[in-house]
């Protein structure tokens, strides 16, 4: 029965990694400190902590990927100066 809870734990931690654009040891790494820091030992714990690291980290990727949306349209829109102009080879 502890493999299968292992199992869901590294699943988790493997969604966060992905969130976070790191890798799973660095996710479980994160995961680890925070648990050390709360003091916990058994793995539904520990799960319990890294999905509330996953959703917060889900909560910032939205917030910043509207940022970044928001950011590069500003970069992409053309000035009235240079509409019209063109680089030649």
């Amino acid at each position: 029965m502890s493999s299968i809870k292992e199992h869901d734990y590294l699943k988790v931690c493997a969604q966060l990694a992905s969130c976070l654009s790191i890798s799973i040891s660095a996710a479980k790494k994160k995961v680890d400190l925070a648990a050390a820091s709360q003091g916990a030992k058994d793995i539904s714990s520990r799960k319990s902590i890294a999905t509330k690291i996953l959703e917060e980290a889900r909560k910032n990727a939205l917030v910043e990927a509207t940022n970044t949306t928001n950011r590069l349209d500003s970069l992409l829109e053309a000035l009235a100066e240079e509409e019209n102009f063109m680089v030649e080879d």
